[in-house]
């Protein structure tokens, strides 16, 4: 049964302190994640692919006057544990601990039957979405041991809690991120500080979704802003003792 916030007005120094991991920051719903939590006094640290995003994110932060977010470029779809790993080592160096992550980086994948879905792709969607999301998580659950609240935030879907004709590869990896979620938080529960739970956006005007719906007017869609309550309520202690819980952000 998915959750949802209600009306939720966050403090202004919410994430104060707090040491934030956004995946897929350079673009979409991380970006603005990534620019909200800095306004609530988070040091971000911005992952995505592409450079160029993630430098305009990292000034769009410091002029808003955020504390300074740190940039690191990973391509998911070619790492590997090791990189994993490698980054981690980074993170501990620099930082020393963290205190949340959210899992917002995917790929869409084809929109087709499953008859006539590339491996290829099947496995791109499997590596950026579910496999990457893992290890970055096992790599990083000693840092987030340190926190005094850790949250980790998975991003679902719609189509990852009932499938659906033609979502292929993203459908299932979304019904694995959902799993997971379960799965680690489970684990954690009663003897780990760490919370993890999943959102699912909904529809929201993104990149993403022009590629799902080219014939949508993205005026009829709800911004990446207007969620943000949801991201602000889990990665915030307001939801210590919260875990294992999929919540709608459009509910």
């Amino acid at each position: 049964m998915s959750e949802t916030i209600g009306n939720y007005s966050p403090a202004p120094d919410l994430l104060k302190d707090k040491v934030i991991l956004v995946t897929g920051a350079g673009d979409g719903i991380g970006r603005i994640a990534a620019r909200t939590f800095a306004a609530h006094g988070a040091t971000v640290i911005l992952l995505g692919r592409t450079t160029a995003k993630l430098e305009a994110v990292y000034d769009e932060i410091e002029e808003a006057g955020g504390p300074q977010p740190a940039i690191f470029p990973m391509d998911l779809n070619e790492a590997r544990i090791e990189t994993f790993e490698h980054f981690a080592e980074a993170v501990d160096q620099e930082f020393g601990r963290l205190d949340g992550i959210l899992h917002n980086a995917s790929v869409l994948g084809q929109r087709t039957p499953i008859v006539n879905y590339h491996y290829a792709t099947w496995e791109q969607v499997m590596r950026v979405n579910v496999n990457a999301a893992f290890g970055l998580t096992k790599t990083l659950l000693p840092l987030l041991e340190k926190s005094d609240a850790g949250s980790i935030i998975f991003t679902g879907s719609g189509v990852g809690l009932k499938g659906r004709a033609f979502w292929g590869a993203y459908a299932v990896s979304k019904f694995a991120t959902e799993g997971l979620m379960q799965v680690l938080a489970d684990e954690l529960d009663g003897v780990s500080n760490i919370r993890v739970n999943s959102i699912n956006p909904g529809a929201t005007r993104t990149n993403m979704r022009a590629a799902a719906y080219p014939a949508e007017d993205p005026n009829t869609v709800t911004r990446p802003q207007d969620i943000m309550p949801t991201y602000l309520y889990l990665m915030g202690d307001d939801s210590r003792g919260v875990s294992g819980k999929q919540f709608n952000a459009q509910g």
